[in-house]
């Protein structure tokens, strides 16, 4: 099962919408249950977060390498071709969610690093605020 916050499926599916018929690929962060109002086992990850897919492309650029994003536990990739299956092009993580045109709630699946499908559970809760420390 993989758990994801209805903002956030919401907002990717909003940029997918946005960026067709270009592809998109976002890495995803997760939040323990434990630090969420989600009756689920406490240390069971939930889909809050994205990285913007932008960031860090000067450098991807130059080195090939992308340094922008932590260690992502997932990944968000759009197939405007329809094809709602993960491809060998793909970026393999242990969770992959793809979303296919009209980029609706119905057209996302979920799927391991093999390519074996995964069942998808939408929460509506919120993450916890965040904080970023910025220098003086």
């Amino acid at each position: 099962m993989a758990y994801i916050t209805r903002a956030l499926l919401t907002a990717l599916l909003e940029l997918a919408t946005d960026r067709d018929p270009s592809s998109v690929t976002v890495s995803l962060a997760v939040t323990p249950a434990d630090e969420l109002d989600a009756s689920l086992p406490p240390d069971r990850p939930v889909f809050t977060d994205m990285y913007l897919p932008d960031t860090g492309g000067s450098v991807r650029a130059v080195f090939g390498m992308d340094l922008s994003t932590p260690g992502a536990a997932g990944r968000f990739i759009t197939h405007p071709d329809g094809v709602l299956a993960l491809t060998k092009r793909d970026d393999l993580h242990e969770v992959v969610f793809v979303a296919v045109p009209p980029y609706e709630l119905d057209d996302v699946a979920a799927f391991d690093r093999s390519g074996a499908g995964r069942s998808i559970e939408i929460l509506d809760i919120e993450p916890p605020d965040g904080e970023i420390d910025v220098p003086e």
